[in-house]
């Protein structure tokens, strides 16, 4: 039971489940409904993800001795020469099933992988750490699209701004064991009230569909006639509705912890805004999909958060 415990105090299981969410909003931003190739870029996501975590605590294992004495490898529950080969173990597994899912999610994932190891191995620590975590955010995102459909350019901008989330996410987390200053957590706060009121303004997609233009595939028909009457009156429709209160569950989710660490920067608080911004990547990934007009995917990846939740209380998510 112990060394079951410790692998998921490594691989950060909570964490987990901020996964799926990228692949499924990637496929509906790039206009499909998710599908089998879409459950091979999840099972990709997440192998890349947890050798990710793997690695991040292989190479920092003489930091975490000094700062977090508790971590899996400085305890000594795990040897590092496991984190280090099951890091090896769970890239070569996440490239596989990409290549399952075709050539273009190979080539996605494989720039994906290498930022993975780039930033665990030296990005980690320099000003472009940040920028790194949030390329490889915005790539697993572009995974889905380009599994499910071979076309991961119309997810571009759901990309960029999920992977803007990550960089204010990442940016905080750099002072999580030390404190001390409010500017991450203050700049991670106007950040967020950004993103949220950006995704609930809508995008292209669903806004054609409200106008009456065919509706996404994967997604609620917007056409109804109660919903176009609603439309007409200039009253929320059901997919603009669901959308909004994503984008409000993401600000609330990711800028209660914020505010508090920039009112207090003190490293318990810093560490909480960090789960926090890592807990609502799964509402804005949500309120990305209901977005394109994918209200049933939207709803399946706010499904997550409670379970996410759930875990947390067992398990560290950070």
């Amino acid at each position: 039971m112990s060394r079951r415990r410790a692998w998921a105090e490594l691989l950060r299981l909570p964490a987990l489940f901020t996964v799926p969410g990228d692949a499924l909003s990637g496929a509906v931003a790039a206009g499909a409904r998710p599908g089998p190739r879409t459950l091979l870029a999840i099972g990709s996501s997440l192998c890349l993800y947890e050798a990710g975590m793997a690695l991040n605590d292989w190479a920092d294992r003489v930091e975490d001795a000094a700062e977090r004495p508790h971590r899996p490898l400085p305890s000594g529950r795990i040897q590092p020469s496991s984190a280090l080969a099951a890091a090896c173990a769970l890239t070569a597994a996440g490239l596989g099933l990409a290549a399952g899912a075709g050539r273009p999610a190979l080539a996605v994932a494989t720039p994906l992988a290498a930022t993975v190891w780039a930033y665990d191995l030296g990005l980690k620590h320099t000003p472009a750490g940040p920028v790194a975590m949030a390329a490889a955010r915005g790539l697993d995102h572009l995974l889905g699209a380009a599994a499910t459909t071979g076309r991961p350019r119309p997810a571009l901008s759901s990309a960029a701004l999920l992977g803007t989330h990550t960089l204010a996410v990442t940016a905080v987390s750099r002072r999580e064991t030390q404190g001390g200053t409010s500017l991450p957590p203050l700049a991670a706060l106007g950040v967020t009230a950004v993103l949220a009121r950006v995704v609930a303004a809508g995008g292209r997609r669903e806004e054609s569909a409200v106008r009456g233009g065919p509706a996404l595939r994967g997604g609620p028909s917007l056409q109804g006639g109660q919903t176009q009457r609603e439309s007409l009156r200039g009253g929320p429709t059901p997919g603009q509705a669901l959308r909004t209160a994503l984008a409000a569950t993401y600000a609330v989710t990711a800028g209660r912890p914020y505010t508090h660490a920039a009112l207090n920067p003190s490293p318990p608080l810093t560490q909480r805004a960090v789960g926090g911004g890592i807990r609502a990547t799964i509402p804005l990934q949500a309120a990305l999909a209901a977005r394109a007009g994918a209200g049933l995917t939207a709803l399946a990846i706010a499904a997550l958060a409670p379970l996410g939740r759930r875990y947390a209380k067992k398990v560290s998510i950070t």
